[in-house]
């Protein structure tokens, strides 16, 4: 097998899509749209494809994990953004500091769990 993997982008629900757009475009995603129910959303090399579709188990348990440069830095950004003042459901917590590294968390509107952290430099 050639290994020489390019990319790797999941895919994640939305319940309400345009909520959802705008979300991620407020976030700093860069959205092309590749059709009416569906847009992939980039930020420097990273990317992910959001859907018109909703399931509710399936977006309930889904989580991304986003590795940051600096954790503490992102969560200021994070806040200054004032997403949960703006969307319904949109929930920020706080930095958590664990022995692996540190992280803080965003649901999205439909509830999707957005981890972003930073790993102990022995990770």
């Amino acid at each position: 097998m050639n290994k020489q993997v390019k990319s790797m982008r999941p895919f994640i629900g939305a319940k309400d899509f345009g909520t959802s757009r705008n979300f991620y475009k407020d976030l700093g995603f860069e959205e092309t749209a590749l059709g009416d129910g569906m847009s992939v959303f980039k930020m420097g090399d990273l990317a992910f494809y959001l859907q018109n579709a909703y399931v509710k188990d399936w977006v309930d348990n889904t989580m991304i994990f986003m590795e940051v440069a600096d954790v503490n830095q992102f969560y200021n950004d994070l806040t200054a953004l004032d997403l949960p003042a703006k969307y319904e459901n949109v929930k920020l917590s706080s930095i958590r500091n664990e022995d692996w590294g540190s992280e803080c968390f965003l649901h999205d509107p439909s509830g999707i769990l957005w981890h972003f952290g930073a790993f102990n430099s022995n990770n």
